[in-house]
């Protein structure tokens, strides 16, 4: 009886262990980034920090000890990751940012799969009446001073163009745009808090006034000022980038050229990191973020929506509304640390 006794006991503790082990290797598997510490980082573009805090959601869910995000701009930021001090950025811009990328180490040090916002646009917009009553279609003819002078603000006698902050691959694609359009005597780069910039320039549309800027899609400036209703694109002559793009085109497929080649935003990663951390890596392979749904939460920043709750709020209604795909993308992460 006391045989019996004991081997009933020792089987109930042999099941209840087998039921404990099993249940931890079950929560092992569901948080392959338990006890992992992950750096992110951002430029200073609020509106980038949506796209930043779903991936950062994402690693948290796989179990990662997500920190807060750091803000810096893309060239350091680059060279951070190379070097280890962050993890990953979500907003890497392919190929605007691709001498950003190989100085920092190119795919020795940086590791980018997978394309996470495809189909992003740039370029110059005037608004549409100036550009109707003048026929104003190419960036060239601000070379021209009477042109250049209706978008004048400061008094000057040249154009003033809203441009991008310094350290932004953008700088360099204008700053190359000045002297290769001949633009340096008639055309100003503003450059500031792009924010203020061009919050200034919309209060100047919004008043029937003249203006010149740039901007980038996806983005809520191109909600508030619409292309081919309140302004247009500006052309390009001829297509000329700077640094390791100079020979390459920006002609898009329909023929239109805007000074920019089509990017992809895709998320850039610590090569070091991505390789120990299988999850992870496959986690910014797969997953993939719609420009309408980018330019949607962004005009609800814009309309005041912008505090850090807020946006919490926008990535786990986003998440709620596409449960299906965010649940595949963590099922492929975690498939992947098994390997």
């Amino acid at each position: 009886m006391k045989t019996a006794l004991t081997n009933s006991l020792k089987a109930t503790a042999l099941a209840a262990a087998l039921m404990f082990s099993s249940g931890a290797f079950a929560a092992d598997a569901a948080k392959p980034g338990a006890g992992v510490s992950v750096q992110p980082i951002k430029s200073s573009i609020a509106e980038e920090t949506f796209q930043t805090e779903l991936v950062m959601q994402g690693l948290k869910d796989l179990g990662y000890d997500v920190q807060p995000f750091k803000e810096i701009e893309y060239a350091a930021g680059h060279v951070a990751l190379g070097n280890g001090d962050a993890t990953f950025m979500a907003d890497h811009w392919d190929p605007l940012h691709i001498d950003f990328y190989e100085k920092a180490g190119g795919d020795a040090k940086l590791y980018r799969e997978g394309l996470f916002s495809p189909g992003a646009l740039q370029g110059y917009l005037i608004d549409k009446k100036t550009a109707d009553q003048y026929k104003i279609t190419k960036i060239s003819q601000l070379s021209d001073p009477k042109i250049a002078k209706l978008f004048d603000t400061d008094g000057d006698g040249k154009a003033d163009l809203a441009g991008c902050n310094p350290g932004w691959g953008c700088e360099k694609v204008i700053e190359n745009h000045l002297d290769a359009y001949k633009l340096r005597d008639t055309v100003t780069h503003k450059q500031g808090s792009y924010a203020a910039i061009i919050a200034d320039t919309i209060t100047r549309a919004k008043a029937g006034e003249a203006v010149l800027y740039y901007t980038w899609t996806p983005y809520w400036v191109s909600g508030v000022l619409v292309p081919n209703e309140d302004v247009v694109w500006l052309q390009v002559p001829f297509s000329s980038l700077p640094g390791e793009r100079k020979d390459v085109s920006t002609k898009l497929s329909n023929g239109s050229d805007y000074g920019f080649q089509a990017n992809n935003q895709r998320i850039v990663a610590n090569r070091a990191f991505a390789e120990a951390n299988p999850a992870a890596a496959k986690l910014f392979e797969v997953m993939k973020l719609s420009a309408n749904d980018i330019s949607a939460q962004n005009l609800r920043m814009r309309d005041g929506e912008k505090d850090d709750a807020d946006i919490a709020r926008h990535v786990q209604a986003w998440i709620n509304g596409h449960r299906k795909t965010y649940d595949g993308w963590l099922a492929e992460a975690r498939a992947a640390a098994k390997k």
